[in-house]
This record gives structure tokens, sequence and C-alpha cells, in this order.
């Protein structure tokens, strides 16, 4: 038993208070996924909608986040992917909150008669190009036909009037999403650039945009200080997922 265990960690990675299998997953639990899902905004939230889920990471850690009442869905393109996110799921403190949902989110939000106070994503950010190791992989990195309009559209229509739309992207991309979003009307409300140390310039971003203005809070962070170690802001952000924190 202890060796099929260790087996089956080898295969996704083991948080506080749940475990992420990803070995049938295009792209695996990583630093952008951890940071989005510790970082949105989950005050008063009601329902959660996490697009292009994955492994469910974002989703599990959404789920820890907010109170009982609160319900996750979660779309997954990919079949073996959705398949994954949903025994994460199964085998989760929060079988009851989280529903996955394999279907493309193109179609999906046309049927959806829901409305989200949260929506959050890691999404595609490159151009289609150079060609991936699988097909699945290749989706899941190329924007393709999700493109960052597209996902704006269907947040138009699924968020709450008062509600957030949070994504991470590379510095660029996110900058780009954020005028297409400004002409759209929507409001940026937070934004996190992040970078790896104080001595070099951000390389990702974290967006909250809404379509309701209000204050808007800008900040930066750096993943690790001067000595290498995991920064207090890194740790105070991630420390109720990470062991060890």
């Amino acid at each position: 038993m202890s060796q099929q265990k260790a087996i089956l960690r080898a295969n996704g990675f083991t948080f506080k208070q749940f475990f992420v299998a990803h070995d049938r997953c295009a792209m695996k639990v990583g630093t952008d996924g951890v940071l989005l899902g510790a970082w949105a905004p989950v005050a008063n939230v009601h329902r959660v909608l996490d697009i292009g889920t994955g492994s469910g990471l974002i989703a599990l850690m959404l789920a820890q986040r907010t109170a009982e009442s609160v319900q996750v869905d979660a779309v997954e393109l990919d079949a073996a992917a959705a398949e994954q996110a949903q025994e994460n799921v199964a085998a989760s403190p929060w079988p009851g909150r989280i529903q996955i949902h394999q279907a493309d989110i193109l179609e999906w939000t046309t049927g959806c008669e829901q409305r989200y106070s949260l929506i959050v994503s890691n999404p595609p950010y490159f151009a289609p190009g150079s060609d991936c190791a699988t097909p699945e992989r290749a989706s899941a990195r190329y924007t393709g036909a999700l493109t960052h309009e597209a996902l704006l559209g269907c947040a138009e229509q699924l968020i709450t009037e008062d509600g957030f739309f949070c994504v991470i992207l590379p510095e660029s991309a996110g900058s780009a999403l954020v005028e297409i979003a400004l002409q759209r009307g929507w409001h940026l409300r937070f934004r996190t650039d992040v970078a790896d140390n104080d001595t070099r310039p951000p390389n990702r971003v974290m967006l909250a945009l809404s379509p309701q203005a209000g204050e808007q809070l800008l900040d930066r962070m750096t993943i690790r200080g001067p000595d290498q170690h995991y920064s207090e802001a890194h740790c105070s952000l991630t420390r109720d997922f990470y062991l060890f924190r």
C-alpha cells in the first residue's frame, strides 16, 4: 500500500487539505494556478465558475476558501482532464460543492442559466504556432478558438453585475487584455504584477475585472526575496495551501 501511495503522489501534488492528480492533464499543477486560486477575491461570493479547470486545482482552492453554501462550476474541454478533475473533486473534502462539466465553454455558455459572482480562468495565452507534443497540450497552451476576446464575451454573459472576472497571464498579454476589456465596458478593479524577484521585471499579472466601477487597487509581488527563499508576500498568500509553509 505504501508503494502504491508513493506512486500516486508522484503523479500529482499534495496540498494541505486536498491532493491533485494531474498525470492525465495536458497542463500540470503550477505556480500560476496556485497564485490565482489563492488571490482571487472571494468576499460575498455566492457562486463560482472556473473556465478551463484542467485538473480542478483552482476550483478546489476556491471551494476551500469559500463558505459551505457556495457552489463551484468548473468547465473543461478535454475529456481526460475533466475525468481526472472529477476524480480529484470526489476525493476532496468538497465533493458536493464542485460540479465538473466536460464541454466547450463557448457552447456551454449559451445554455447556462446561472450567473456567477466570481469567474476565474488560467487561460491559454500563446498564439497558435509551433507544434506541441500532443493536441491536448496545444489546446491548453494556445488560444485557438478561445481568444481572449471570446473569453471576455463568455464572462460578460455569465457574470453578475457586481461580480469579478479574474485571470493570470504573462504581463504583456494581461496588459493587452485590460485594453480590450476597458473598450468593452469592463472596469479594472485589482491588478497584481508578479516578478520572480526584486531585480527582475514582472513576468505575470493577476487581474480582477468587473462590470461595476469601484476602487482600483494595484500592487506588485515577488516570488522570492534577496536570499532566494520564498518572499513573505508569497508565503502569506499561499500558506493555507502549500505544505511546510
